[in-house]
């Protein structure tokens, strides 16, 4: 189950994939800069800080394995 995951997930994205990449930080950018990430619920919040903490997290995790390497 772990691979059949892993290989959608944590795949890097498609050429077809980066247009709406770009339309989703120019999103971040125009919420962050007019302070729409105020009026968010409790669980939105918790949701955004679990998947900032889980990038945070597979950073680490790569900067491990590439100083064994």
């Amino acid at each position: 189950i772990f691979l059949k995951y892993a290989k959608v997930e944590l795949a890097p994205p498609k050429l077809s994939d980066i247009p709406q990449i770009k339309a989703g930080i120019a999103k971040l950018l125009s919420s962050a800069k007019s302070g729409a990430w105020k009026h968010q619920t409790v669980k939105q919040a918790t949701l955004n800080t679990l998947v900032g903490a889980e990038v945070i997290f597979w950073f680490y995790i790569g900067e491990c394995i590439g100083k064994r390497h």
